[in-house]
């Protein structure tokens, strides 16, 4: 269950860095309401996260939150945000998601 808890986390800290992506262009009340969903996604994901490390070892609990966050934030700026989709970004994006696989496989909870 942690483990599906910590996925849950790194996907709320995907929330939290499209919401700041959505807020830098904006101004007035659209700036404040992507705020706004930027400060509940961050909650969420730190409340999870601090759940997490009860019962997991950190330094994977805390690599494996950034790793999920990191890959699924490129994926929404590929599909969003018109970044580039380039070989090397996806090859190491790859590499990043088979990092975080192989933590799992090698952790003892």
């Amino acid at each position: 269950m942690n483990w599906i808890l910590l996925i849950i986390a790194g996907l709320f800290e995907v929330a939290f860095a499209s919401c700041l992506g959505k807020a830098k262009g904006t101004t007035g009340t659209e700036f404040w309401m992507w705020m706004a969903g930027f400060l509940v996604a961050l909650t969420i994901s730190m409340g999870l996260l601090y759940k997490v490390v009860q019962t997991l070892p950190i330094g994977t609990a805390y690599a494996v939150w950034t790793g999920v966050g990191a890959v699924g934030t490129v994926i929404v700026g590929i599909l969003f945000f018109n970044e580039p989709a380039d070989f090397w970004r996806l090859f190491f994006i790859t590499t990043l998601v088979l990092s975080i696989v192989g933590l799992k496989m090698v952790s003892t909870h």
